[in-house]
Order: structure tokens, then sequence, then C-alpha cells
């Protein structure tokens, strides 16, 4: 009798997991799909991971970890410093190939938009993708990510510049403020 697998578990990540998620990025249909370059620094990603945790910071890092393996990581980052832009945040997700097509992205991707949504303040989701992961579109899409372009030789892939599609997602439901009535001074 095999045992029961254990319960995917998402959490954020925290500085320790540094040397988890260089691996994880670094498996070729991984590193393949990201805007990564192979060899990344795990002292480095160490320190984002730490920075991104003082105050004021705004970025949400997520891990995944089935059997207590983390199996993928993904990010919502401020789109810029503008003023005019913090509405605006950019997603970048990664899952390892032997959790792909265990609904491990999907999970992921339910936490990242219910957290944009509910908690972060955040009215639209950027990324960027190449044209040829086909999977990932297919995700996207499931969470209303719409198409807005196509880059042409966005950035060089093993060797050759491939092409992305830019796409975003609105906030369903933006809030508003509810007065109730009777309440003016």
């Amino acid at each position: 009798m095999n045992a029961p697998a254990s319960p995917l578990v998402i959490r954020r990540a925290v500085p320790d997991d540094a040397a988890a998620i260089v691996r994880l990025n670094g498996e070729p249909e991984v590193l393949a799909n990201l805007l990564q370059v192979p060899f990344a620094s795990v002292e480095a990603l160490r320190v984002r991971l730490q920075e991104q945790q003082q105050p004021g910071r705004h970025d949400l890092q997520l891990v995944a970890e089935l059997d207590g393996e983390l199996v993928a990581c993904a990010g919502l980052h401020p789109a810029g410093p503008l003023l005019r832009r913090r509405h605006a945040a950019g997603l970048g997700i990664g899952v390892a190939g032997k959790a792909q097509g265990r609904g491990v992205g999907k999970a992921l991707m339910a936490a990242m938009c219910d957290w944009a949504d509910r908690w972060g303040h955040i009215t639209r989701i950027e990324l960027n993708v190449f044209t040829d992961n086909a999977r990932a579109i297919a995700l996207y899409r499931q969470f209303d990510f719409r198409v807005e372009g196509t880059h042409r030789a966005f950035a060089l892939r093993d060797g050759a510049y491939a092409d992305v599609l830019s796409m975003a997602r609105l906030h369903p439901s933006p809030p508003l403020v509810g007065w109730a009535e009777g309440t003016e001074e």
C-alpha cells in the first residue's frame, strides 16, 4: 500500500530557502522559461529575500513544498518606483519539472492573485512569458490574464533571441470605499 502524498504547503519564502530556489531555477526545464541565467548566486538571493522582509517593502515571495521539498516559487514585485505605477506588480513563477501538472502552479497563482486582490493593494499584475510556453500561457489564462502584445527578440535564451507575450490581469472587482448612510458628521 502506498503512503498518502503529503499535502501541498505554500508559504512565504525565507532567506534559508535561497539554495533550494537557486537549485529549482537552475533546472534546465525551469531555467529555459525564466529570465534568469545559469549559476545564480545563492548569497545574492539570500540577501534579496532578507531585504524583501524589511518594513516598507511590498514584495511577496512564496514557495511551494511537496513532501517537504521546495518544488516551486513565485513572486509579486512592485512594477517600479513611480507613484503612478504603485497599483501594478510584476509576477514571476517557476515550477520544478517533476511538480508540473500536479496543481502546484495553479495553487501558487491562486495564492498570488488572492493576496494581490484582498491584501496587496494591487489592481494590475503584469508578466512576460515566452511564446512557446503553452502550459504557462494556459495557466495564466485560467486567472484572467490577457495578452497585451508580443515583444520580438525580447530575451536571449540558450544562444538565440526569443519572443515573449506581455500579459496582464486586472483586479476583477477593485475595492471601493463603502460609505454607510447616516455616518456623516
